[in-house]
């Protein structure tokens, strides 16, 4: 079920907003486009859900996708829970809050990529922590792409 959504949320759901945008004729194809979904599906409901299954179940981060074993961790995913809800919201209200569209990419892309660097770091990864480094490292370019060309455009 992890691969299932992580390619949904990062890949398939973002894609299909963009094309039914663009069949719909409410807006060109283009780099801002892409940007409004890719910021509400990847740093909004992935890391809303995200935040809130750390919150409720932090056990399943720790050892599933971290593989750390024990009660010791759990405190600290709850707290990367709260982090990623907060983001989170602000990236699902960018949908509705124009305005809230680039400072959120660039919230998600610092975080998508320090955390893929995290995990490109850790020696004995698992294939969910080998897929979140994946997802959280293709997030953070094309967050962070669009940061820069919204700043050149500006």
């Amino acid at each position: 079920m992890y691969f299932v959504t992580v390619a949904g949320l990062m890949l398939v759901f973002p894609l299909l907003s963009i094309a039914i945008d663009v069949s719909a004729g409410h807006a060109p194809l283009g780099i801002a486009l892409i940007g409004k979904w890719y910021v509400f599906w990847a740093v909004g409901l992935r890391l809303l859900l995200a935040g809130v299954r750390q919150i409720l179940q932090p056990r399943y981060t720790a050892e599933t996708i971290l593989g750390i074993k024990g009660n010791d961790a759990l405190l600290l995913v709850r707290e990367l829970g709260f982090g990623n809800l907060a983001i989170g919201v602000v990236g699902t209200a960018s949908l509705f809050l124009s305005g809230w569209v680039l400072p959120a990419a660039l919230v998600g892309g610092i975080f998508y990529g320090l955390a893929g660097i995290n995990h490109a770091m850790q020696a004995h990864r698992n294939t969910k922590e080998n897929v979140a480094m994946a997802s959280d490292l293709f997030a953070a370019a094309v967050l962070l792409g669009f940061c820069g060309w919204s700043a050149l455009r500006a």
